[in-house]
């Protein structure tokens, strides 16, 4: 199937043929003639094919035709985009762009780490596509700077991304501002049972969208796998770096840290690298982003605030630094790479500590990922101290946290050393205690109410138990 087999209006066909597609994917398949339709859809499609083509299309036609394709006033906007990071936010207003190049329509961004007078500028010039991040939109509604009342579409994008940065809440008060009567979007890459009951609270007699469920890896993309030590990994990501063909590398580690060191060590190794993570200024990480696109930089570092939405013409590899808590995310980093009909390579590094998200992300995709050999190999394998078993009883090995073997590992097993408290004993010979109490007669008991009370130990017998721990 081609696009003009979509019922697209000439101007988009011209677009999209600009922009280097020629058939669309499934996704854009399935739900862009019931965009056009003006059904409410709810979209299931994991990262890479094509979501944002699949209602940009159709909600540009529709604006620029039966809803008409006049300006609007200030502020009123007749398409609204809600997003959950400012990376995805400026990409698809880019495809908007793009896509509505040939059209009298004009589109805006608004996001939140940058200040907002630029962003009113454009809103009072009147825009009929708004692409907006959750914050920033709730700040300029209460501003009074955007209203809501003439909207007709309304999208949802990377639906169950937003409710895990949690703005579930900023959804509710968007809501409370969008007219009944609209057709609504909703997509996204999972659908896990808390967005799917979202989806059909603000959707109305939706039809259902699911296309390469996020169990699935596009088969374009050439998986492999390297177990590595911790300490080694910067070396290997610089050693395969530098020596394969890597044009461009899409570097994902877990935490902002993680991100800043691995990018001090590339560029020690004399590969251009820079880092994004949320800690980053804005100016920042777009200027970052910036230059991995144009080619000026090799490596860019992120955490998996970039693991959605990034969308990067021709990157060839993408390295999993640390395997992902969420087998789910290591789909969509590597969704990443093998986009638009090319192939791709996704590097994944393994210690010993990660075995098990590594189990995890094997077992939701269903195979083993292949392993190739590492100039670094694993030498770092520990184990906690564990009870004897009994035949037959499986090992059930621990892997020791973040531990490097060390002398003494099972310490406790140890024979107690004559020094440690619970042994001390008076500057006394034992031997000779122990025999000047054998020889001693036992002493008489003081009568009740008399006699002396002296503490003093009896003539000839050990130290009063009291007394016990007193000599040093």
């Amino acid at each position: 199937m081609e696009f003009k087999e979509l019922n697209l209006i000439q101007p988009l066909l011209d677009a999209v043929e600009s922009a280097g597609y020629r058939t669309p994917t499934p996704i854009q398949t399935a739900t862009i003639p019931l965009v056009l339709a003006g059904r409410d859809v709810l979209g299931c499609a994991q990262t890479g094919t094509g979501k944002t083509a699949a209602f940009a299309l159709p909600i540009l036609q529709r604006l620029a035709g039966t809803e008409g394709s006049g300006r609007c006033g200030a502020g009123k906007i007749r398409a609204l985009i809600v997003t959950p990071t400012r990376e995805l936010a400026i990409q698809i207003g880019d495809s908007f762009d793009v896509y509505g190049s040939g059209l009298p329509l004009k589109n805006s961004v608004v996001y939140g780490g940058v200040r907002q007078a630029a962003q009113v500028e454009k809103l009072k010039a009147g825009v009929d596509i708004l692409v907006a991040t959750p914050g920033r939109l709730n700040d300029l509604i209460d501003q009074g700077f955007i209203k809501l009342d003439d909207l007709r579409i309304f999208v949802l994008d990377e639906a169950d991304r937003m409710l895990d940065m949690g703005f579930i809440n900023d959804i509710r008060r968007i809501l409370r501002h969008i007219p009944g009567s609209r057709q609504t979007l909703f997509f996204s890459a999972t659908m896990p049972p808390d967005v799917e009951k979202l989806a059909m609270s603000i959707l109305r007699d939706p039809l259902t969208v699911k296309v390469d469920p996020v169990t699935s890896t596009v088969e374009s993309i050439r998986q492999v796998l390297y177990y590595v030590d911790k300490v080694n990994k910067s070396k290997l990501l610089a050693t395969l770096i530098s020596g394969h063909d890597v044009r461009s590398a899409l570097v994902f580690t877990r935490t902002k840290h993680g991100a800043d060191k691995v990018a001090r060590d590339l560029t020690r190794a004399n590969i251009k690298a820079m880092a994004i993570h949320g800690n980053k200024s804005q100016n920042a990480r777009q200027a970052a982003l910036t230059s991995f696109m144009r080619g000026e930089i090799t490596a860019l570092v992120a955490t998996d605030i970039a693991a959605r939405g990034l969308d990067i013409s021709e990157l060839s590899h993408v390295f999993n630094y640390d395997i992902p808590e969420d087998p789910e995310t290591y789909i969509h980093r590597i969704g990443r790479t093998g986009r638009a009909g090319l192939s791709g390579d996704a590097v994944s590094f393994c210690c010993f500590d990660e075995f098990e998200r590594l189990f995890a992300v094997e077992k939701l995709i269903g195979y083993r990922i292949p392993t190739a050999e590492s100039p670094y190999p694993m030498e770092v394998c520990t184990y906690s101290p564990e009870p004897a078993r009994k035949s037959g009883q499986s090992s059930g090995r621990h892997p020791s946290r973040g531990r490097r073997p060390q002398g003494g590992e099972n310490r406790r097993q140890a024979p107690a050393s004559p020094n440690t408290r619970k042994d001390r004993r008076p500057d006394t010979d034992p031997g000779t205690q122990k025999s000047s109490a054998a020889a001693s007669p036992p002493q008489p008991k003081q009568p009740a109410g008399g006699g002396s009370s002296s503490t003093e130990p009896p003539q000839g017998g050990a130290p009063r138990r009291r007394r016990r721990y007193g000599s040093r």
